[in-house]
């Protein structure tokens, strides 16, 4: 049976997914010929080119991850003062925020899909606010049609922290689509990835030049550096394996589709267990399969030395929340989001990956639901 472990025998929280060797191969012949290594070559333009289409939009610019991509979308859009943001999410997002000399202000969660509960929004609003950075979790959407119109009341930029999202639809739209831009990551761990990378799509034309600069320490042309940019090209070779996996990736969202289903086949319905929903309208893409441990039999720290007794390492993710990170020590009081506090403390996400063998899935449930009294698999 083929089980996809690491080469330890681990079976990890995800795996990447990767074009055959040959194929890469044979993509990256070319950057020897031309010696053309970065600096928005021929296969970063391809790329860029190739991704608009795919995610039907008109306007992205491609990064070398998807943390510079948020950081210098921040710079784009000449945020200042406080930005209103969760604390369910990866440190990427708080440090981009912190790291532009900005101040976070985290709202709370909405239980149901982990998204920024707008109902908690306009109460955290002061003159100082210049945007809003929701973030779309495990590939549930914000709900962009209320953010958006607060967002417009009040006059604030809002910037999607779309990482978990690649290639959705929302309502018949691109997940790219809402905001003032969108940010996505192309992570070696995503559904879709470039090694690493990451991209920034966008609604205003003018931004494409303005990212483009910044993202080359702020050149023009030889003669002319208009902005204090920084370094955040994509090479070519992490365009041309994104060029290799993109011809891949719905049937890599299909296979998740399948691990993803064969989880609810077993965990539906059992006592104690929150397990993933989308929203109507929605097409998702399957990047994570997190459930939350809320008066199951065991607890969910319990349940992960379970799984890691048997070398299967799943994830407290996110755990802890990002105002409780050491570096922030004293200046966010984690209760103040009460919602995502609880939902920290209970949530883990389990192995999914497109490779992920049907048999481990049933292997893995076997091991939540056997020790805490369930006997076995339905």
């Amino acid at each position: 049976m083929e089980t996809n472990r690491d080469e330890n025998g681990k079976i990890l929280v995800t795996r990447s997914s990767l074009p055959s060797y040959e194929e890469y191969i044979e993509m990256i012949k070319p950057i020897w010929d031309s010696a053309w290594l970065t600096n928005m070559g021929e296969f970063h333009q391809r790329l860029e080119q190739e991704l608009k289409e795919y995610m039907d939009m008109d306007r992205l610019v491609l990064f070398v991850n998807g943390h510079m991509a948020l950081e210098m979308a921040i710079q784009a859009l000449e945020l200042t003062g406080e930005v209103i943001t969760t604390p369910f999410t990866f440190a990427s997002t708080t440090h981009a925020i912190v790291r532009n000399g900005l101040t976070p202000v985290f709202c709370d969660i909405r239980p149901e899909d982990y998204t920024m509960d707008p109902d908690k929004i306009e109460a955290l609003i002061t003159e100082r606010t210049s945007a809003i950075i929701p973030v779309h979790v495990y590939g549930n959407l914000c709900d962009v049609e209320r953010i958006d119109a607060i967002a417009k009341k009040h006059g604030l930029k809002v910037i999607y922290d779309a990482a978990h999202t690649f290639g959705e639809r929302y309502q018949g739209r691109s997940v790219g689509e809402f905001g003032d831009a969108s940010i996505f990551s192309f992570h070696a761990t995503k559904v879709f990835n470039t090694i690493e990378g990451g991209a920034v799509a966008f609604k205003e034309p003018w931004m494409e030049h303005r990212l483009n600069c910044l993202k080359n320490y702020g050149i023009v042309d030889s003669e002319h550096v208009v902005w204090v940019g920084g370094n955040a090209k994509m090479n070519e070779f992490q365009a041309a394996m994104g060029l290799c996996n993109l011809r891949h990736v719905d049937r890599e969202i299909e296979k998740r589709r399948l691990v993803c289903q064969r989880y609810m086949s077993h965990l539906k319905g059992v006592p104690g267990l929150k397990l993933p929903r989308y929203q109507e309208g929605l097409t998702p893409n399957y990047a994570y399969f997190p459930v939350v441990f809320d008066g199951f039999a065991l607890t969910r720290d319990q349940v992960y030395e379970c799984l890691a007794r048997e070398n299967i390492y799943a994830r407290k993710y996110f755990y802890p929340l990002t105002s409780q990170f050491q570096c922030y020590e004293g200046r966010f009081p984690a209760e103040e989001t009460p919602v995502a506090l609880w939902a920290a403390d209970r949530v883990l996400t389990l192995p999914c990956y497109a490779d992920l063998a049907l048999e481990e899935v049933d292997r893995i449930c076997r091991i939540i639901l056997n020790p805490a009294g369930f006997g076995g698999l339905k």
